[in-house]
């Protein structure tokens, strides 16, 4: 089918002649074949949202229908891959045309001369059904590609394939319960727009964990769960997602530049393949997909990208896998869907925002979750989504912000005081919150330690009491409080710097495990059971602030992991320091 360019406004062409067409088919606009999606439809008329630059379009000019949704190709080679918000493979390109994208240029996304090794799984005979896993392909050192019957599909394996193939090669032909025989290869073509479907749902029950204190200890986020990190500009939000990516035991990670500034996806690009992984050893790059939409690329692009990650993480989530996907930013996607809104003449919403925007964020958010996958073996996934959110001026009441909350259950708010004064994560405390602590509570008990609740509680009363305690001491001065409300404020400081306060770029401290944070707070608030009892049995603050041992627990956070029992040496340290000033000629009276 054929139509023809009536109206050109930036990236949304207006063609007519298009009454066959359907909403959100693909068409090539021009002879240049710019690859754009139908997102409006009036009579024969279509709008089309154009995924590359049209200057020098004009009326008259041919569109060509594809008469098929945007897709993305899935199967081998995805992993250690960067592409762009529609899945063009953007290493390829660069091979082929060198470093500016050309307009209208077309490389398949996925490889197709390469040839890949296919371990089978199931034999001739064998029944299978959609999800079914018939083969294997060590894609990297870490990732096991799990070749799965596609969708609709449910029969007799009649053939095979073991060895090298490509992606469009036949890997086994199955009889399906028609009669008729199917090709299954390597490659699947999925809709983005449209979540894959999986056998149920599952409420999320254990977290993700990250290695970052701040989070791990006080702000889960479940696998299978949603979080969101708004801050304001330069509060830390892209390194926190860079950490989360790095650290967190996801098998997969799917990071979507969304928007972002080039030289941050550069970081990315050069940071990942140097970055170990701490399972494996092998380079974070071999379990990493990079979709860069930097802010130079076409917007509509931009709106597009994060579908195209979280279908892929879907492929990931329905091998059986557990996928994290870092949405970098959602505030970005945002303007983008409030330019090609505006561009369409719909009518806006709050502060110019269609007022379709928080059920867009809704869609996206929801297709995360922990579920049962097809196939008989019912095996479990999970995508984990985390989205940064950049509201003006940190307004955290703007409507991009507030529409991330209302679906989110995971709120890390960046704090830009925090930031000013060099306290990373800047993740306020106070605000902050995770809607699955009840729930993780009981894995936490069981995995670490029956004390961790507690400890995790009387941290947070302390953060919380220090803030009112330092509103009396704005007011009236430190001298007012008790030396029991010193020592609080003492003792919150060494949560906030030894403990909350963790260094991304330094080698030990950018990664911590469960085992060491339990016994880290345990020995900050140790310190601060002991010091009540010695100011009870009339030692003076001084003294017990100032012990030589404050030192030790305040570089605790540098012990690497395979010295942990160094910990275990320094509450010894403690408890001994603290019993010489409550014994007999221990205690200095004023």
């Amino acid at each position: 089918m054929q139509g023809r360019i009536v109206k050109v406004s930036g990236p949304l062409v207006v063609a007519e002649g298009m009454a066959d067409a359907k909403m959100f088919d693909v068409v090539r606009v021009s002879d240049r074949r710019l690859i754009g999606e139908i997102i409006e439809l009036r009579g024969d008329r279509a709008s089309i949202q154009v995924y590359e630059e049209t200057s020098g379009l004009g009326p008259g000019e041919p569109v060509y229908s594809t008469g098929e949704p945007l897709s993305v190709e899935l199967g081998p080679g995805l992993v250690e891959s960067i592409f762009d918000g529609i899945q063009r493979p953007l290493t390829l390109i660069r091979e082929k045309v060198g470093d500016r994208i050309v307009r209208g240029v077309e490389v398949p996304p996925l490889d197709r001369e390469r040839k890949w090794e296919f371990v089978p799984r199931a034999k001739p005979g064998d029944r299978v059904e959609t999800g079914d896993i018939v083969g294997v392909v060590q894609e990297t050192p870490i990732v096991e590609h799990r070749i799965m019957v596609p969708a609709g599909i449910r029969g007799t394996v009649e053939w095979i394939h073991q060895g090298q193939a490509t992606i469009v090669e036949p890997i086994a032909k199955v009889k399906s319960d028609d009669g008729t025989l199917v090709d299954i290869t390597m490659m699947q073509r999925t809709p983005v727009r449209i979540g894959r479907k999986y056998r149920e749902k599952l409420p999320p029950a254990f977290p993700m964990l990250t290695g970052q204190r701040v989070i791990d200890t006080f702000f889960p986020v479940a696998k299978g769960g949603v979080a969101a990190v708004p801050g304001p500009f330069g509060s830390g939000k892209t390194v926190v997602q860079h950490q989360l990516a790095k650290w967190a035991d996801a098998d997969i990670i799917v990071y979507v530049g969304c928007g972002e500034r080039g030289n941050e996806m550069t970081d990315v690009l050069m940071e990942f393949p140097r970055l170990k992984d701490p399972k494996t050893g092998e380079p974070l790059m071999k379990r990493t997909v990079l979709i860069a939409n930097t802010s130079d690329m076409p917007v509509a692009a931009r709106e597009a990208s994060i579908y195209t990650g979280i279908t892929i993480a879907e492929y990931f989530r329905d091998m059986g896998y557990s996928v994290a996907i870092m949405a970098d930013s959602t505030s970005r996607w945002a303007e983008a869907l409030r330019e090609m809104s505006g561009r369409l003449e719909e009518m806006p919403g709050e502060e110019g925002y269609p007022a379709y925007l928080g059920s867009r964020l809704a869609e996206f958010y929801e297709r995360a979750g922990r579920v049962i996958c097809f196939g008989q073996d019912k095996r479990e996934g999970t995508i984990t989504a985390i989205g940064a959110v950049s509201p003006p001026g940190g307004d955290f009441s703007e409507p991009v912000t507030q529409a991330t909350l209302r679906i989110v259950k995971v709120f890390w708010g960046l704090d830009s005081q925090l930031a000013y004064r060099r306290h990373f994560p800047a993740i306020n405390w106070l605000t902050s919150y995770s809607l699955y602590l009840d729930r993780l509570d009981e894995w936490y008990a069981g995995e670490v330690s029956e004390e961790w609740v507690k400890l995790r509680r009387e941290a947070m009363t302390l953060l919380q009491e220090e803030s009112q305690l330092e509103e009396i001491v704005r007011l009236v001065g430190v001298d007012a409080l008790s030396v029991k409300d010193r020592l609080v404020l003492e003792t919150a400081r060494s949560i906030r710097e030894d403990y909350l306060h963790q260094n991304a770029f330094h080698d030990v401290d950018t990664y911590t495990s469960l085992d060491k944070q339990y016994r880290m707070l345990k020995l900050i608030l140790e310190f601060h059971r002991l010091g009540q009892q010695a100011l009870e049995a009339g030692a003076e603050l001084s003294q017990v602030t100032n012990l030589p041992v404050r030192e030790r627990i305040g570089r605790a956070k540098y012990i690497p992991e395979d010295r942990l029992s160094q910990l275990d040496d320094i509450m010894k340290e403690l408890r001994e320091q603290m019993s010489s000033l409550t014994s007999e000629g221990g205690l200095v009276y004023a």
